[in-house]
């Protein structure tokens, strides 16, 4: 590519042009790297990810070559968005939701399943680039304002990680404003081109749009935005409009790649001549589809248009199909509310105890789980799953009605939980697994019965009762073992029991099993710190950042863990970072404290401590700090009232000595007295020794004194003991004679 409209420093660029043609040509004037993939975004030709899979399929076959290592190790993201590969790329990684039916699908993935595989490719794409090695690419993304959220989420997560000067990203969009849609974004595209883009806009002379104007629309998929095109194609006789469209799907079919059927496929089958039939045949095949990936968005999108072909009394089944499962994935994104009316639809429009039952059940779920904590009730959750139960066991067949009593059973149970009731959830589960047991053969539900085990392990945990929580992690994690969640949570057991090891080999299976997560990094970080690898632990929260930069805890502790390994630099820029998300963060004002006082920035610590202590008044450390301020300044009454306020909030020995001392200072030494008692009893600690012998000399009580002196001038030579303390023992022993 050559020419003169291009940054002179590497830059991810974004040109806008309300003329498709427009922004084709301009990017053949750029002066950027050499190209490596030019692909389409429009979700009109494959649905989600529509440009991540014309991107893996052009360069996956030479990565399978170059190296094939990341190919393994990315194949869960490789596969969920480029179907066509799994003819060279092995699945190594399949799980009991993965494989399961239709029939036995009782559990789907989290909406930021996405967001993961994003950050998957991300890595993918930068391991392959460094196996090319010939210098920086440019990665061109045409129509991304017409893009599925799962691409733009893609391009978002690119261009924030992978380097202009490794991979130029250049996006393409018309001119109008890019919006988000209505329901929580992980990674916001508008946000990623305005921070990590250079805008240009391009002046277009759109041309006449031709006599085959109209065809040439239906033969690029709908996806052109000229305006005079899309006229041309609506001045056609419908008659004439659907045998181009019923063309074009016959050739898209002989092609016989999936990912198609998420698009144009559907798309021309809708508007063929035959969209009752082909049509909605087309769109529930890509309901489905998409449902079981958890590309949420794009089963909203069909399932709408599904509706829009289809009446309740005409074809019930296909309605209901596009309705559940609409509603499904509005709770899964966040948006439950929207769910509601049409839930309240189908009561009203059908007589299938079926319809019913699914529906009071999801109801229920909704109003225990997924509306905001103002609007759920679980009373009125616990009537519809009861509503739900009774309708299951009318069920005629034994292991139809074990199956959906179980399942009903099971979201009574966690109803239970979510109303602090987790015995009556322990018993429902009991019962549940009980009766499937006997019910069914040993291979029969495979995935439901695993998920029934998997909460009663989290009940259990919830109760305290972390070795039967263990036995139920052992027993999902040998039905399935890919399952990265189980490994993850059975590591948060493992820690609260003091396994380390354990949990840490748990935590890095998962991070093995699942594309990247920052939860995953960030408990292998803590159990790093209590191992002693502060490096390590420093790198994962560094990697958990890399992951999401407003992930605020992961400042605070490597702040932390960068000043004690001697980096004050940049702890100082972590605390600034975080605070520049969250100002009134107390834990990160309180380390901010810290590092000022250590700068003798005594009134700047006392002004940021203060703040600390507004914003979180039973925040010990920074009532300990502020009163070591003040004990340092002289003021003793208020060392003692903020030390004293430290200690009711902390039983932390460090607080307890401190005020001890403040104590002594203030002419209170029987009060101190007391304090270092506990510390030595708790710690052993020598200065604490020292300081009660001291007390105890200037209370009279020198003989009882010599114990504590005796053992601190004992620790000669310990590198562990400050030799001062030493020293001062030796003197006051010498003193005493």
């Amino acid at each position: 590519m050559t020419g003169s409209s291009a940054p002179s420093t590497p830059q991810h660029l974004w040109l806008r042009a309300a003329d498709p043609s427009t922004r084709r040509t301009a990017v053949a004037d750029l002066q950027v790297p050499t190209l490596l993939a030019e692909v389409e975004a429009h979700r009109r030709l494959r649905g989600p990810y529509t440009a991540a899979g014309s991107l893996l399929r052009a360069i996956v076959p030479d990565a399978l070559v170059r190296c094939p290592d990341a190919v393994a190790r990315h194949d869960v993201e490789i596969l969920s968005t480029t179907p066509e590969l799994r003819a060279i790329v092995p699945a190594s990684r399949e799980t009991l939701t993965s494989l399961a039916v239709p029939s036995e699908r009782t559990r789907f993935y989290s909406r930021l399943r996405t967001l993961r595989i994003a950050h998957g490719l991300a890595e993918f794409l930068t391991d392959y680039l460094k196996a090319l090695g010939d210098g920086p690419r440019t990665l061109v993304v045409q129509d991304l304002h017409q893009g599925d959220p799962t691409d733009r989420e893609l391009i978002a997560v690119l261009l924030r990680r992978l380097d202009p000067a490794q991979l130029t990203v250049v996006v393409t969009t018309g001119v109008e404003e890019v919006t988000e849609p209505d329901t929580p974004i992980a990674v916001p595209l508008s946000a990623a081109l305005a921070t990590h883009c250079l805008a240009l806009d391009l002046a277009c002379e759109p041309a006449a749009p031709g006599a085959d104007a109209a065809a040439r629309f239906v033969e690029q998929d709908g996806t052109s935005d000229d305006p005079q095109v899309l006229a041309a194609y609506l001045s056609l006789p419908l008659e004439q409009r659907a045998l181009l469209h019923d063309t074009r799907r016959q050739v898209l079919e002989l092609r016989g790649e999936p990912s198609l059927a998420l698009g144009a496929i559907a798309w021309h089958a809708e508007h063929g001549s035959d969209p009752m039939g082909a049509g909605r045949k087309a769109l529930v095949h890509a309901l489905d589809y998409c449902m079981d990936l958890g590309f949420y968005h794009a089963v909203v999108d069909y399932g709408g248009r599904g509706r829009a072909l289809t009446v309740y009394d005409e074809a019930p089944d296909l309605w209901w199909i596009f309705s559940t499962k609409m509603t499904t994935s509005y709770a899964a994104l966040g948006v439950p509310e929207q769910a509601l009316p049409i839930y309240a639809e189908a009561r009203a429009a059908s007589d299938s105890p079926a319809v019913h039952m699914q529906a009071a059940y999801a109801t229920a779920m909704l109003y225990t789980r997924h509306l905001d904590e103002d609007h759920r009730d679980h009373q009125l959750a616990r009537g519809w799953i009861n509503q739900a139960i009774a309708l299951a066991r009318l069920f005629g067949a034994p292991k139809e009605r074990a199956m959906q009593t179980a399942f009903n059973r099971n979201g009574l149970a966690l109803i239970e939980v979510h109303d602090r009731r987790p015995q009556a959830a322990l018993d429902l589960l009991d019962d549940a697994m009980a009766n499937l047991n006997e019910a069914l053969e040993p291979g029969e539900q495979g995935l439901h019965r695993s998920v029934l085990r998997y909460n009663r392990a989290q009940v259990y945990n919830a109760l305290g009762r972390y070795e039967e929580a263990l036995s139920d992690y052992a027993a999902v994690i040998d039905l399935d073992p890919n399952y990265a969640e189980y490994w993850f949570d059975r590591g948060m057991i493992r820690r609260k029991l003091g396994q380390l090891e354990e949990s840490l080999a748990d935590f890095e299976q998962a991070i093995r099993l699942s594309p990247p997560f920052p939860e995953a990094y960030y408990n292998r970080a803590d159990v790093r710190v209590e191992l002693g690898d502060l490096a390590g632990a420093a790198a994962d929260f560094g990697y958990v950042l890399e992951l999401d930069p407003q992930f605020v805890d992961a400042y605070v502790n490597r702040s932390s863990l960068l000043a004690e390994l001697g980096d004050a630099a940049a702890a100082w820029r972590d605390v600034e970072a975080g605070l520049a998300i969250e100002p009134d963060h107390a834990q990160l004002l309180t380390i901010k404290g810290q590092f000022l006082a250590a700068d003798e920035d005594l009134a700047g610590a006392d002004q940021v401590l203060s703040a600390a202590l507004a914003s979180d008044p039973e925040n010990a450390e920074a009532w300990a700090l502020r009163g070591a301020l003040a004990h340092q300044r002289g003021d003793l009454t208020q060392a003692v009232a903020d030390l004293q306020t430290a200690r009711s909030h902390s039983t932390d020995p460090g607080i307890a000595f401190n005020l001890a001392v403040a104590l002594h200072d203030a002419d209170e030494p029987a009060l101190a007295l007391g304090l270092l008692d506990e510390v030595v009893e708790q710690t052993e600690d020598p200065d604490a020794r020292l300081r009660r012998a001291q007390v105890l000399i200037r209370l009279g009580r020198a003989p009882e004194a010599r114990p504590d002196l005796e053992a601190c001038a004992g620790a000669a030579g310990d590198d562990e003991v400050d030799p001062q303390t030493v020293e001062q023992a030796a003197a006051l022993l010498a003193e005493l004679g």
